[in-house]
């Protein structure tokens, strides 16, 4: 068959191309290696300089240095304090005062070491607490010579010989009480009121 416009048949027209099955052509050149030959990825982050908006763990900032431990030597010179307020009671005054002079002492161990910095404070403590037993010490010698000269004063000796002669006899222990109560009361110059 002719083709109205001027001759030929429809076989002697060349073909279209084919399609190919890519849009764009085939791939050029040889196929990439599979996947497993890769080598592995490094990790996440290698070699790259931190990202400022984040991704990364940021380390906590370091902590600022402790201050310094001041406690034992305001312990020691508050109990030196307390001690020296006791020294009458005798005991308060000798507990308080050792105690105050041995944490002074840990206290003084601590500032050699760097680690507080009350040096004054603490031997303020050791020094009050000394002051604090010595006094006590002393009060124990005040308190046995008022003691004993009381004793004596208000007839405790013939008090304790009249009660080693009544022995067991209460009427005799009774007199002797009774004879001991009236000295102390002249001697005091309390006159007895009676309560019944």
């Amino acid at each position: 068959m002719t083709d109205a416009r001027g001759g030929g048949t429809e076989s002697d027209k060349p073909a279209p191309p084919a399609a190919s099955p890519t849009p764009y052509g085939p791939y050029p050149g040889p196929y990439p290696p599979p996947y497993s030959s890769y080598p592995p990825p490094p990790p996440y982050g290698a070699g790259y300089p931190p990202s400022p908006y984040g991704g990364y763990p940021v380390p906590p900032p370091p902590r600022p240095p402790a201050g310094p431990r001041n406690g034992l030597g305001v312990a020691a010179l508050v109990l030196a304090i307390i001690g020296l307020v006791l020294t009458l009671s005798v005991i308060g005054g000798i507990v308080l005062g050792l105690l105050a002079v041995i944490i002074g002492i840990a206290a003084l161990g601590r500032c050699k070491r760097g680690e507080a910095d009350n040096r004054g404070v603490a031997t303020s403590g050791i020094v009050l607490g000394i002051i604090a037993v010595l006094v006590s010490i002393a009060f124990i010698w005040v308190w046995v010579g008022v003691g004993q000269r009381w004793f004596d004063e208000f007839g405790g000796p013939e008090y304790m010989d009249c009660m080693q002669r009544a022995g067991s006899d209460p009427v005799a222990q009774q007199q002797c009480e009774d004879a001991l109560r009236n000295r102390v009361e002249h001697g005091l110059g309390v006159t007895p009121t009676s309560t019944r």
